[in-house]
């Protein structure tokens, strides 16, 4: 019989495990999705002064293979996807660690091929899931990020236990790493076709990270969306990105743009930061990746599209925004600015979730139960 899955299935907290700020919030993003104690033990245990990409590789790869070993499906899913998190692009053990990953997470929670969809888009195909109920209130469709897989957030729509369909569109999961095919801003056009694909008419769209950007471009076209859900919220990729860096190479970021320069001393700089700081080393790379894009300047360029500004007045659905007190990728004064935007919303909700809750982090990590029952409430009450 299958496990039937609650908000209480996630834990509460933020642990330090790591003296690298982004480092340790993958860890703790890792845990909240498996809420394994042992795990959370075990990657305590990792951190090393002189720690590089390389040896948190190997060290994941090895307690991977350890829990494998030991029949710890979910937390050998776990590891294998925190291996592949950190290898480039480049590296050709990354597509078996992501496979691993995926076969191991399907099968704990005992999602099988008749859930799975590949569906034909453009000269690739999205992968998709679709989780059926008895009694369904609706069609919650979730949209991933900037570097999730979907898969990992199986346990997150096993809760709604609705209608779910939740995929990996253009620059996400399946469609990059398969299919090459880099991120796009106009998000309805992905969403076009999932909703075609499963007849959804009366969708509820909830969009997580940098999907709380992508959630608002489709749901400005695509009407069969009636509810919009940004967990959390982030209109400016661009603003996202710029905070991580000095001020100095800020302003030098926005002079080359207002003259429309070739970059070559912004990626000059950005390189030399790479060496310096993991967090910028992997958003940079990582962005590069999902974008398509050939340099680091390039990349930051190309995150000006991804804005909500011009699309968020064409938005006319109950939309509940999500923030947190403390998110270190999106700014709190993010929140005030995207909810001025969004002049003709039928009904508009802001949550801020706060450090006492241990929601404060990016997407609530440390209270994830938290966020999925705000957003269950919210729909009753706007259903």
């Amino acid at each position: 019989m299958k496990k039937k899955w609650t908000t209480k299935d996630f834990p509460v907290g933020i642990y330090q495990l790591n003296h690298d700020l982004s480092v340790n919030f993958q860890m703790n993003r890792f845990y909240n999705w498996s809420n394994d104690d042992v795990l959370l033990e075990q990657m305590k245990s990792l951190d090393k002064a002189d720690q590089t990409y390389s040896s948190l590789i190997n060290d994941f790869k090895e307690l991977g293979n350890k829990a494998l070993a030991d029949n710890q499906t979910l937390r050998a899913a776990m590891y294998f996807r925190a291996a592949e998190f950190y290898l480039p692009e480049s590296d050709p053990a990354k597509q078996k660690l992501r496979e691993k990953f995926i076969e191991l997470s399907n099968k704990f929670y005992q999602i099988d091929d008749e859930q799975h969809f590949l569906i034909p888009y453009e000269d690739g195909e999205l992968s998709a899931y679709q989780l059926t109920s008895p009694s369904p209130r609706g069609t919650i469709l979730f949209i991933n990020g900037f570097d999730g897989y979907i898969e990992e957030l199986t346990r997150m729509m096993l809760v709604y236990r609705d209608a779910g369909i939740y995929f990996d569109g253009p620059g996400q999961g399946h469609a990059l790493e398969k299919n090459k095919m880099p991120l796009t801003s106009q998000w309805e056009k992905p969403v076009k076709v999932i909703l075609d694909y499963f007849n959804a008419t009366e969708v509820t769209a909830i969009g997580m990270s940098l999907g709380g950007n992508l959630v608002l471009h489709a749901a400005a076209f695509e009407k069969r969306i009636k509810k919009v859900v940004c967990f959390d919220i982030l209109p400016s990729l661009f603003n996202c990105v710029t905070r991580q860096l000095p001020e100095s190479l800020k302003k030098q970021i926005s002079t080359d743009l207002d003259k429309n320069e070739n970059g070559t001393a912004i990626n000059a700089a950005l390189n030399d930061l790479m060496q310096q700081s993991l967090m910028v080393q992997w958003a940079i790379r990582q962005g590069m990746h999902v974008l398509g894009t050939k340099t680091p300047y390039d990349f930051i360029k190309q995150a000006l599209t991804y804005d909500t500004n011009e699309i968020s007045a064409l938005v006319n659905q109950d939309v509940l925004l999500l923030a947190g007190q403390d998110d270190h990728y999106v700014a709190l004064d993010q929140l005030p600015l995207q909810m001025s935007t969004l002049s003709n919303a039928h009904s508009l909700t802001a949550r801020i979730f706060t450090d006492k809750e241990a929601a404060a982090n990016h997407c609530q990590l440390g209270n994830l139960g938290l966020a999925i029952s705000t957003i269950l409430n919210w729909l009753n009450q706007v259903q």
